[in-house]
């Protein structure tokens, strides 16, 4: 019988998220979804993620309206999936059940069918709540086991702290600590999350760091333990992601991630028609009307077209699959049998060596050596860099990364993933300045980290040294976030539009509830809107709040000094303004950078004279933000 591979498309959540920002407009996801419903993909992953937060931030577009139109396009030909963080939704703090029940519920009835529920540290009890209430609600609970790996090991000096080693019972006198993240850890996780009720689970590898050696050996024993449908999902950053892909498939995996070509490779999943070559050569029915995927191709060049101000690869895109494919030359058409020769006998070097130039046929971004070798996520090395840079110590990075194992160790070797992965990086790097300046280590604990280790964001895969913990926190006792102090925000009157309220029905709240600062300032434009639209100017008073916030600024000669970007990205919040004093530390603007949030700290100090940027920009390395007098 021949094996049939069911996809889940992700080109418009992750997909746009990984590469352009999640920046696509709702205008140019309607032209979309005519030609989905021709190709009739087994799941479309449409919602969450980052997208309720960037659609009211940014576009100013209702996350419920998104999730509407999709559903009525989609409706009984494709499974609607969002991805979500669990205890922390689709935002950054841990929510009561109450809000996690109002979202579930709004969106399985707004039309979702699955919610991918993962948790940052793999703590079955943070997603356990969003199991029980999916399942409950009608909706399909999958649940995500986050991929990482074992930190590399640490000099023998830095492992001789007494407590790590009494942990596994080994001597003190041994340099490396027990494999934790092995096989059995992620399949004993996966079979736990069955038991909870999870309709399907997800190997979900968000820093592309899974290689196929490794997905050679795992995937064969989740498929063994499980009785629900496994899925698989990579990035392609470090190198992996196609071969990855394709060990996963000849291993027999029920579902893979991927992109459509002109959203695929890069920082993205693999591009689906890759997968779809390798595919045919397989004898593998892959479950997509493939006549149909051309045709999205065709439209979606003109979206990313749109997005071009979000494109850090603008300048750099893939070839254009129909051409290249059709005049594919013998020895690139003889890379995907070695490719898949070398994945069955689990070959990885050769393996690597035939995906690596069939991509760079194609023209795919190279592997990023910097971030496979430091085996850490893009973002977190990009992060780190930011930060240095602008501490203006970008020659202590060597130091940081090889404070990265001992972090993660000390805060309970957490997984590497946002957000930990950005709270590991900001305190490695503050660590090697603790060490420059002659600081004892943790001098200057952030205040994510200490909630971290204080157990806040929940249970770390190795339990906390208690004295570690005093230390850092002044308690040795693990204390979880109370969610019984989230504080309801308020729903207040707007006499400036009329007296009605800010939030109009529960799903406007529930947005209040999720992220109250970007909601608030997305249902004020709205109730501006409304208001305006009822007076006989209403034409001339449609021009939104942001579009005006985003007009460009005068060009004028720059003459004093400039404090400048430390790395690319695009500006969310500008703190500073004309006329402050500024001191070095301040934090003046806050921008995202490889979908995390930073804070930009200045590196001089002075008077602001202008602020050279406007919120919503992408900004390029080393480009001036702010001129002071």
């Amino acid at each position: 019988m021949t094996k049939v591979l069911k996809v889940r498309d992700l080109t418009l959540r992750d997909g746009q998220q990984s590469l352009f920002a999640t920046r696509m407009k709702q205008e140019n996801i309607d032209r979309l979804l005519p030609l989905y419903k021709e190709a009739k993909f087994y799941i479309m992953e449409v919602w969450g993620g980052a997208v309720p937060d960037s659609v009211m931030r940014y576009l100013g577009e209702s996350p419920w309206d998104r999730l509407r139109a999709c559903s009525k396009e989609m409706k009984g030909i494709s499974l609607l999936s969002a991805l979500s963080r669990g205890r922390n939704l689709f935002g950054y703090v841990p929510y009561p059940d109450s809000v996690l029940e109002g979202f579930y519920k709004e969106a399985i009835k707004n039309g979702l069918n699955i919610m991918r529920i993962f948790d940052a540290l793999n703590d079955i009890d943070n997603i356990r709540s969003s199991v029980k209430m999916i399942n409950e609600l009608g909706g399909i609970a999958d649940t995500a086991v986050c991929y990482t790996v074992d930190p590399k090991p640490e000099p023998k000096a830095e492992v001789k702290k007494g407590f790590f080693a009494k942990l596994f019972g080994k001597k003190e006198e041994e340099e490396t600590p027990e494999q934790i993240f092995t096989d059995e850890y992620f399949v004993n996780l996966a079979k736990n999350m069955e038991n909870l009720g999870a309709k399907m689970v997800t190997l979900k590898d968000m820093a592309g760091l899974v290689n196929p050696a490794r997905i050679y050996s795992l995937m064969p024993k989740m498929k063994a333990a499980l009785n629900v449908p496994v899925d698989f999902h990579t990035h392609c950053t470090p190198g992996y992601g196609l071969a990855s892909v394709l060990t996963a498939i000849i291993k027999d995996v029920d579902i893979i991630d991927t992109n459509i070509w002109w959203f695929g490779g890069g920082s993205a999943a693999p591009a689906i028609e890759l997968v779809w070559i390798f595919c045919q050569k397989l004898g593998v029915t892959l479950d997509v009307n493939m006549e149909a995927v051309a045709k999205i191709r065709k439209e979606l060049v003109n979206a990313r077209k749109a997005l071009a101000d979000f494109d850090l690869n603008k300048n750099n895109w893939p070839n254009d699959f129909d051409e290249y494919y059709k005049n594919m030359p013998s020895e690139i058409d003889a890379e995907f049998d070695r490719a898949i020769a070398a994945a069955k006998a689990c070959d990885e070097p050769t393996l690597l060596d035939a995906c690596h130039k069939i991509e760079a046929y194609f023209g795919f971004p190279k592997p990023n050596e910097l971030v496979k070798n430091a085996e850490v996520p893009g973002g977190m090395y990009s992060n780190m860099v930011a930060n240095l840079r602008a501490l203006k110590a970008e020659d202590l990075l060597d130091e940081a990364m090889k404070l990265i194992p001992k972090v993660r160790r000390d805060a309970g070797l957490v997984p590497l993933v946002t957000p930990t992965s950005q709270i590991v990086g900001s305190q490695a790097v503050s660590l090697a300045m603790d060490r420059r300046n002659g600081k004892p280590d943790y001098s200057t604990p952030s205040n994510q980290f200490t909630a971290l280790v204080k157990g806040e964001y929940g249970h770390t895969p190795v339990p906390v040294d208690p004295a570690f913990r005093e230390k850092i926190t002044g308690s040795p006792v693990e204390t979880p976030y109370d969610t019984s102090t989230f504080k309801a925000p308020a729903n207040p009157e707007l006499p400036e539009y009329g007296g009605v309220k800010l939030a109009q029905n529960d799903e406007e709240y529930l947005l209040l509830e999720l992220l109250p600062a970007v909601a608030q300032t997305f249902l004020k434009n709205k109730r501006k809107a409304e208001y305006e639209a009822t007076k006989t100017d209403a034409p001339k008073a449609e021009v939104k709040a942001e579009e005006k916030a985003e007009a460009p600024k005068e060009t004028v000669e720059i003459t004093g000094p400039t404090f400048k970007a430390p790395m690319g990205g695009s500006v969310i919040e500008i703190k500073a303004k004309p006329g402050q004093k500024i001191k070095i530390g301040d934090i003046v603007l806050v921008y995202e950078a490889m979908k995390m949030e930073n804070d930009l700290a200045s590196d001089m100090e002075g008077v602001v004279k202008r602020v050279l940027v406007n919120e919503g920009d992408v900004i390029a390395t080393n480009q001036p933000l702010i001129e002071f007098e």
